[in-house]
């Protein structure tokens, strides 16, 4: 062997070596990584590693909803949730869509109001999240039998997810081919939502979820998924029905109950949205004209009117019908076409989501609690500026001549109708008033009557639902309500006099008599029911709404009601 190929030999010997060794440590490093994926993180591979994946490969525990056990609550009734319980009980006239059979309904009782009243859907756990067990998968609430006839329903509706308004721009939201576009870093949504819980039970009257960040709306498992990056510890999972009843089992039994929960893993997006999203139910008491304002419109425009129309509307248990009705005011709120969540088979990734409407006691703000302070005067301008009415506020007398005041009478049939409404007229036009005598119910042309009432100067009417339409009433205008015999007075003065008066109104509440009721041509002077109607609450709701409601009309004694007129005169003056 010549001396200079030994070394070589050597070297190429040494070179061998190293490059085994290398192998050795790769092959054995690749081995241990598998082992610890395949046995620690085996979603990992699952998911390709994203925490994504297409939505008909998504796990059943994130499309099938499964029954939660939970231990039923029990809460009592305000006076004024003891006669939401029907919406008949505030007009029977109105073109109500009942919701259930009588038998169905529970006893109410009238009784003062309890600030702690509420069904809370999900009672948080020690750790403040409202966390379940991990067996407790997203949705709740359907088997599998049910859901594989819905997901028929669905895939036949596939092509119709979305209802648009009459008159609203059909704004087409981001399409698949643009998510590339829309899409942002995954790793804000913590930030974006700090510490706070994704949502808020402490309302008595209603619950409400907000994420800011990552959120994914997946109609189809009736889910919200508020998006973890890796590494984040929160862990939550809550049911909420959104519908501002809490508390009110009857009313909240029909109303389709949705998971919000923090996730990692989550089907893929198929629609972004660049603009905020409210989710609310429009079943519940919606068709009587009161409950349309107190269970939606104002807390509707508590929630969404902050975003100026840039926000994404998604409806679950949808009332088309309703929509169409009020489209008016939905597309003040909202510039983009309605989304119909049960008919809905997307994915919709949002960077902000409100599920459930912030909602406080009967058609009332809380400006204290509301977002940016909302008040009552906001809705009131906010309802007038909707329906484009002319008049802000009430023409001083004597600054128009020969330009009388207006009065108008809200005219019923059946019950709690004015058996002397000729005598009323006379009266009212001696003192001055020019009077108009018109209907208030559900069916009646909303922006048509909306321009009559904000011509007016007084509006009077029994208790009932027409008294509604007050939130187009000028600034300084007169509300006056009539109570009927029975008792009603707390809660005449809950569902309008309140409300009215934190609309920037004067209100006069006239209690009738019992010779002013017709009610003593049913019962002999003497019966208990004239001593003391109040006993006569304890027979609960049904007796409530036949007797001093669905019984019962009114025979103003004028010379008793005229000072009330002189009042609402008096209140023109500057």
């Amino acid at each position: 062997m010549k001396s200079g190929e030994r070394p070589k030999q050597v070297r190429g010997l040494r070179q061998e070596s190293r490059r085994f060794r290398l192998l050795v440590i790769v092959v054995g490093f690749f081995l241990v990584s598998l082992t610890f994926v395949v046995i620690s993180k085996p979603e990992a591979i699952l998911f390709n590693l994203n925490g994504k994946l297409p939505v008909d490969q998504a796990p059943t525990s994130i499309l099938i909803k499964q029954k939660v056990n939970s231990p039923p609550v029990t809460s009592r009734k305000t006076s004024t949730d003891a006669l939401r319980g029907d919406p008949r009980v505030v007009d029977d006239e109105a073109d109500v869509r009942p919701k259930g059979t009588k038998g169905e309904e529970e006893s109410r009782v009238l009784s003062e109001p309890d600030p702690t009243s509420g069904m809370t859907e999900l009672t948080p756990n020690k750790d403040g999240g409202g966390r379940k067990s991990d067996e407790e998968t997203l949705g709740g609430g359907r088997g599998d039998g049910e859901w594989k006839g819905k997901e028929e329903e669905r895939g036949h509706a596939a092509e119709k997810h979305k209802v648009t308004l009459p008159t609203v721009s059909n704004y087409t939201i981001h399409d698949t081919e643009d998510a590339e576009n829309a899409k942002q870093d995954d790793g804000t949504s913590s930030d974006l939502q700090g510490s706070r819980p994704l949502c808020d039970f402490s309302n008595f009257r209603a619950n409400v979820c907000e994420m800011r960040g990552d959120v994914k709306i997946h109609p189809n498992a009736t889910s919200i998924m508020f998006m973890e990056p890796a590494g984040s510890q929160r862990d939550e999972l809550w049911k909420i029905k959104p519908y501002p009843r809490k508390g009110d089992e009857f009313c909240l039994s029909h109303i389709t109950e949705l998971t919000v929960k923090s996730s990692k893993v989550a089907p893929e997006c198929t629609r972004y949205h660049d603009v905020p999203a409210v989710i609310f139910s429009l079943t519940g008491y919606t068709g009587n004209l009161f409950h349309d304002f107190t269970d939606v419109m104002v807390p509707l425009f508590t929630t969404a009117s902050e975003f100026n129309g840039e926000v994404q509307f998604l409806i679950t248990d949808m009332a088309l019908w309703w929509t169409i009705k009020y489209h008016t005011v939905l597309q003040k709120l909202s510039k983009y076409p309605i989304i119909d969540f049960s008919k809905d088979d997307q994915v919709h990734c949002f960077k902000h989501v409100i599920v459930g409407l912030h909602a406080y006691m009967e058609f009332t703000i809380d400006s204290s609690k509301a977002p940016h302070n909302y008040s009552m005067v906001d809705f009131n301008r906010f309802m007038r500026g909707a329906y484009s009415l002319g008049r802000d506020t009430v023409t001083v007398l004597g600054e128009l001549p020969k330009v009388k005041p207006r009065l108008l009478i809200i005219k019923r049939h059946r019950t709690r109708m004015f058996l002397n409404l000729d005598e009323i007229i006379a009266m009212a036009e001696e003192l001055g008033f020019e009077v108009v005598i018109d209907e208030a119910n559900v069916s009646s042309d909303i922006s048509k009557f909306a321009r009559l009432v904000n011509t007016v100067d007084v509006m009077m009417g029994v208790h009932g639902a027409g008294l509604t339409n007050c939130v187009f009433l000028p600034q300084n205008a007169t509300l006056i309500q009539i109570v009927p015999w029975g008792g009603l007075e707390w809660v005449s003065r809950t569902d309008f006099g309140n409300p009215a008066e934190l609309m920037g109104l004067h209100y006069k509440q006239y209690s009738i008599s019992v010779d002013e009721s017709s009610l003593t041509e049913q019962y002999p002077r003497d019966h208990e029911i004239f001593k003391n109607p109040i006993a006569f609450h304890k027979h609960g709701f049904d007796f409530i709404r036949q007797t001093f409601m669905d019984k019962q009309n009114v025979k103003l004694d004028c010379k008793r009601f005229r000072p009330i007129l002189l009042e609402a005169l008096d209140n023109l003056n500057p």
